[in-house]
């Protein structure tokens, strides 16, 4: 990467940008300056939250820190850039569902001026963020920006296109390509995109991992005196990491490109010291384990196991959550997690094989099935069972809508209804993963589809709930929002429950006997799919008399 060198400037100074997004902890922006603090003490650095500035005051407010500290590097951190991913000011999801689904044509009409906001929103914050950019570029000739983040990661060289000259675009964990560009960037680190003065952008691959035992519990006070605006986070969740890196090849997920497929770990010890710190200097009592999954494989197991070890040891009141996977669940630590504070239960979950097959989430059902029955065997009280439930992910067939929704029932009989909390949610489509290839192959995407598409269509079908069984579960989703009281029924309950009713409908159950019939006649004996109603299919077991 010779040619992409610019002129070695060993930096004295830094300032990261969170650039704007909701309310939430900015832990990835805040490891990386811990890490630049242990390793180079002398560098000044300062850390601005966009998300906390009025948006008519950014601009101004930036261009102050600019002007006072000026940096010798600024580092942007941007998390979202797309316009379909419902959040807490945003919910797309409302906006496609009474679109596409609803009986009421004001409601129709109000959905599509909302996506026209989503999208003007979605165009907006995009230009206003390489604005910020190109302001530092302005103020700050000679400065080196730098820009990562979530976002960044995903859709790296697009952004690199976009930015200001002498712009270094991080592509995943970014604490060692950091220290890289603060050094000079004389011998870049880590996988990046680079965008010289000419305006030429180069591309470097990560020739090495990020050793992830080397990062230490982070010094808050230290934070705190450069990020004084943290304390506007601290009865939020707090995020802190436990490890990087995952082996699995879920057909919709990305983690496995952006941190790698190994998995690596921090010393348990240092996470526990972390939290400790959280929570006896800062009174923060929920944490969130920000892993792609907290739990997953065997090795990573024993690795939860000796971090609730340490936070047990500690006696730490604090209530933690993190996504899970439970087919290596043991009763032991079952039992762990109850002790330390587990707050709730989350995972993603489908209650048909076929599907867990079809995205290869990579394990058994009864496997998930006995770990639920684990957690209640050691003692599980009122904590909440979250299930993030790819409804209609591609394959999705009657049959199997079914077989979800009786092993959701299996749970509400487990753990009381009231604890179980069915997240609705659709398949995100995103560039580079195997169900994005599937829907090309299968023509629902073109083939040069522009995953930063401004075509609100297309938009829309990157959160994949086709028809016909994209209908019913919209309409059924619309009619539990319509009747439901707040604080009622919780919204994904309903919405199952009226699933459930229209599947039991007599000219579908009609049509899944004459299916059967069908089957049983053509190859009896076989387990195969069948036609039910146009572009919908059943599975059934067909046992020949």
């Amino acid at each position: 990467m010779e040619e992409t060198k610019p002129d070695p400037t060993v930096a004295g100074s830094v300032l990261y940008v969170r650039l704007p997004c909701w309310k939430i902890y900015p832990g990835g922006v805040i490891y990386v300056a811990d890490y630049i603090h242990k390793r180079r003490p002398d560098i000044r650095q300062q850390l601005l939250d966009l998300a906390l500035i009025a948006p008519r005051e950014r601009r101004r407010v930036l261009a102050e820190h600019l002007d006072r500290l000026k940096p010798d590097v600024v580092a942007f951190s941007w998390r979202n850039m797309q316009s379909f991913g419902p959040h807490p000011e945003d919910d797309a999801l409302d906006v496609v569902m009474n679109f596409d689904h609803s009986r009421n044509p004001w409601r129709r009409l109000k959905a599509a001026g909302d996506a026209t906001r989503i999208v003007a929103d979605y165009v907006l914050s995009r230009l206003r963020n390489f604005g910020y950019m190109k302001l530092v570029r302005r103020l700050l000739p000679a400065s080196r920006i730098v820009v990562g983040g979530t976002a960044v990661s995903i859709f790296g060289k697009y952004v690199a296109a976009k930015c200001p000259a002498n712009t270094v675009v991080v592509i995943g964990e970014g604490e060692d390509t950091m220290l890289s560009v603060v050094d000079g960037f004389t011998e870049p680190v880590g996988d990046l995109y680079y965008k010289d003065a000419q305006g030429q952008v180069s591309h470097r691959a990560r020739d090495r991992e990020f050793d992830l035992a080397t990062l230490t519990a982070v010094d808050f006070p230290y934070i705190e005196s450069i990020f004084p605006a943290i304390r506007e986070y601290l009865g939020d969740d707090i995020g802190v990491h436990t490890k990087r890196g995952c082996p699995l090849q879920c057909h919709f997920c990305l983690y496995n490109k952006i941190e790698g497929a190994r998995q690596r770990y921090r010393d348990p010890v240092e996470i526990a010291r972390e939290v400790e710190a959280l929570r006896n200097h800062y009174g923060v009592r929920r944490i969130w384990f920000t892993d792609a999954q907290f739990c997953s494989t065997r090795r990573s197991v024993e690795h939860v196991g000796l971090i609730l070890d340490e936070l047990l040891a500690r006696k730490l009141d604090i209530a933690w959550s993190g996504y899970l996977r439970l087919n290596h669940l043991t009763p032991e630590l079952a039992r762990k997690m109850l002790d330390s504070g587990i707050a709730s239960i989350d995972l993603s979950f489908t209650g048909a094989q076929e599907i867990v097959d079809g995205l290869t989430l990579g394990y058994s059902l009864e496997q998930q099935m006995e770990a639920f029955r684990m957690f209640k065997a050691a003692g599980h009280t009122d904590q909440q069972v979250k299930l993030y439930m790819p409804l209609n992910a591609p394959d999705e067939t009657v049959c199997t809508l079914r077989k979800t929704i009786a092993k959701v029932k299996e749970l509400y009989a487990l753990f009381g209804r009231d604890n179980v909390l069915p997240f609705i949610f659709f398949i995100g489509v995103q560039p580079n993963t195997p169900v994005e290839k599937l829907l090309i192959e299968r023509d629902y995407l073109p083939a040069d589809y522009n995953p930063l598409t401004l075509n609100p269509f297309l938009i829309k079908k990157l959160l994949y709930n086709p028809k016909p069984l994209g209908r019913l579960i919209g309409r059924a989703y619309l009619e539990a929002m319509e009747a439901l009281d707040p604080g009622s029924e919780y919204i994904g309950r309903a919405t199952l429950d009226i699933i459930e009713r229209e599947l039991s409908k007599p000219e579908i159950v009609e049509h899944c006997r004459q299916a059967a019939v069908r089957a049983a006649i053509s190859e009896p004996g076989e387990i195969k799919p069948v036609a039910m109603l146009p572009g919908v299919k059943v599975c059934h077991t067909v046992v020949p008399d």
